[in-house]
């Protein structure tokens, strides 16, 4: 799906920001930072309008937000092709080394066996360590 067909199945109004933010992280095969957005998208970019037109696409599920630590957030698409699966389900991992941030959606989140009584509506979950190209390169040294 192309940008614009993403918030027409979301329901979201088609602005210009949105449709670059859009566009950002289809060119990318990792989570994007604000900076890495800004870059992409050049001229376009306000700090405030960002951050607005985010928060839309969050709501929306069209994006979502992977906290990495206090100062450290990227933000991925949702994949809308299985039956418009909108919750970050999946495990991010997080290099120290090389500091890639990847989705891997094939780690599911939730699958904690929780306390009786509690249920979970959202699962966060960053692991952090070294990525196998990092690993690699460690190991030919």
């Amino acid at each position: 799906m192309d940008a614009l067909e993403i918030l027409q199945a979301h329901n979201v109004k088609k602005t210009s920001p949105r449709i670059a933010i859009i566009k950002a992280m289809q060119s990318s095969t990792i989570p994007l930072s604000e900076n890495e957005v800004k870059a992409s998208i050049g001229q376009l970019y306000d700090r405030i309008t960002f951050y607005r037109n985010v928060q839309t696409l969050i709501e929306a599920g069209v994006i979502h937000k992977i906290v990495i630590d206090n100062t450290n957030v990227k933000y991925a698409l949702n994949d809308c092709t299985q039956g418009h699966n909108h919750g970050a389900d999946h495990v991010h991992f997080h290099c120290n080394c090389c500091k890639n941030l990847v989705c891997m959606p094939d780690v599911k989140a939730n699958n904690f066996n929780l306390p009786q009584g509690y249920e979970t509506n959202q699962c966060d979950v960053v692991i952090k360590g070294v990525c196998c190209d990092c690993k690699n390169n460690q190991d030919l040294q």
